[in-house]
């Protein structure tokens, strides 16, 4: 089973299925939307 992690927040977020245990890094709603408000201002 495989886990994706958010990479600034470090919160799960979600679950996938894989041979091996791995762990993927993405971003999560959270900080995908902090970071677009971010770069609009």
């Amino acid at each position: 089973m495989g886990t994706i992690v958010c990479q600034a927040c470090e919160a799960t977020i979600g679950y996938f299925e894989d041979e091996k245990v791995t762990t993927l890094y993405g971003k999560c709603d959270c900080c995908e939307h902090d970071n677009e408000g971010e770069e609009r201002e």
